[in-house]
């Protein structure tokens, strides 16, 4: 798979891990400031896919591979990536088929970060295979043509390994948090967290949510609709059909 579409648009995955205990809560992380893309903004973990993330070898080291199109398995497979990168989490199963507990090493997933190390070595080194039917696909979002760097994203949903801790890389991200989806948009609200306009349309369609169970069912039912938002004089304007009910964006908010 390209790492990007037609007119320069770069694919790139995110995923919204989710627990409930001790309550409803999503995976956060506040990225860099020094990031050039959404610098000390609050978010999914994510970023860009790589070329790493369509090896053939998945196939034999990615749970769920055959069940969905060679496209889709990349993205999911950039999307467990970027979460092992940014906080330490990874969405795998040992021989046993029981979900990956151990630590992952801050060491290692800068490497990886760095392209020092290929994923799928560490992966298969671990004796893991990826877990791809653990994610659900939740939205798809293309920046505006407004924008001068545009991404289409792909949004997965998932149960986050309880076993597992949330350790930020400190490079890309600075801090990870667990988070419930009202409180999030609460602190966007207010001003005292950087929320994009994707994360917290996003946040708020997590919200309709009870737990993260019925998170996943709606996200599985729901038809996908990609999201493309465009200037409408003043405003930010998206489809009315994608699930988020009538939304308009001051461009001076954005």
């Amino acid at each position: 798979m390209s790492d990007s579409t037609p007119g320069g648009v770069r694919l790139a995955a995110t995923i919204l891990l989710l627990r409930d205990a001790p309550s409803f809560e999503v995976l956060m992380v506040k990225r860099h400031h020094q990031i050039d893309f959404a610098a000390g903004a609050l978010v999914f973990p994510g970023g860009k896919s790589h070329q790493g993330d369509s090896h053939p070898r998945w196939r034999e080291l990615a749970l769920g591979f055959d069940d969905t199109s060679p496209d889709d398995a990349a993205l999911r497979i950039a999307a467990i990536r970027e979460a092992y990168e940014e906080a330490g989490v990874l969405l795998a199963r040992d021989r046993d088929g029981a979900f990956y507990a151990g630590e992952a090493a801050k060491d290692v997933r800068a490497a990886v970060a760095e392209d020092k190390v290929a994923f799928i070595d560490v992966v298969e080194d671990l004796g893991l295979k990826l877990d791809l039917s653990a994610l659900t696909i939740f939205a798809r979002w293309i920046t505006p043509r407004l924008m001068p760097k545009r991404f289409d994203t792909w949004f997965y949903v998932a149960h986050a390994p309880l076993a597992q801790q949330a350790i930020c890389d400190g490079h890309e991200a600075v801090d990870a948090e667990w988070i419930a989806p009202d409180r999030a948009l609460a602190l966007a609200s207010s001003g005292e967290r950087k929320v994009i306009f994707p994360t917290r349309m996003n946040l708020q369609l997590l919200a309709e949510s009870a737990d993260p169970g019925d998170a996943v069912a709606r996200a599985a039912a729901r038809e996908l609709v990609t999201v493309e938002p465009w200037v409408d004089g003043p405003i930010l304007r998206i489809q009315e059909n994608a699930g988020y009910g009538p939304v308009t964006e001051p461009l001076d908010a954005l």
